[in-house]
């Protein structure tokens, strides 16, 4: 998008009193086309010139497990400071099924003085050629538990189905004890599956 695409976006989601953006880049071309010009290269670009021309809550993309195009974990938190530096409010983590990955993330921002809030980005798996797609997408580790559950239930749809929601659950109890800042439901407009983790946590989320 061009400078102008998002002033024209702007002005039209402030009338309609959108207060919360999701500033991104977007996913390059993997078809071999040619990627589009516009005036921004990177995240952070479009989340400084969000700031400069709009009282939007912005946030931004992270990474547990590094970005698939940094060439290494320290150079993708360095380029995550950049987008905390540029105005990013919080971030939205990409998925993941290892917790500890995403512990171990949030020592290396911490270290970094990434200090806005982070939300675990969840995704509960409901089929096998939906995650393998996801994976080859984001990069995200497959732990052997999580395996074993795809390799025993992939041919039972309710299995598989209620095996990962009982999977993200998991995941999703351990997040809140530990105190994370929020949780991100990668739900793929399943609103059964949201549903049924949001019963189950529901009362984690208001315990103090």
């Amino acid at each position: 998008m061009t400078k102008a695409d998002i002033l024209e976006k702007l002005d039209e989601l402030k009338r309609i009193g959108v207060e919360n953006i999701l500033a991104l880049r977007g996913d390059m071309p993997t078809d071999g086309s040619e990627v589009p010009k516009g005036d921004f290269e990177y995240a952070s670009d479009l989340i400084s010139f969000i700031k400069q021309n709009g009282d939007f809550d912005v946030s931004g993309a992270c990474y547990p497990e590094g970005h698939i195009e940094a060439s290494s974990k320290a150079e993708d938190i360095l380029n995550l400071k950049k987008k905390v530096d540029a105005g990013a409010d919080h971030l939205i983590s990409q998925l993941f099924f290892d917790n500890s990955c995403f512990y171990s993330f949030l020592e290396r921002c911490q270290i970094a003085g990434i200090n806005v809030p982070i939300e675990a980005g969840i995704m509960p798996v409901t089929n096998r050629k939906q995650i393998e797609r996801m994976v080859s997408l984001c990069g995200a580790t497959l732990p052997t538990k999580f395996l074993k559950i795809m390799e025993r239930y992939e041919n039972n749809p309710t299995a598989m189905r209620d095996a990962g929601i009982a999977y993200a659950v998991d995941q999703i109890v351990d997040l809140i004890t530990q105190g994370v800042d929020g949780i991100h439901l990668y739900v793929m407009n399943n609103s059964y599956v949201g549903r049924r983790i949001y019963t189950s946590v529901n009362s984690l989320m208001t315990c103090k």
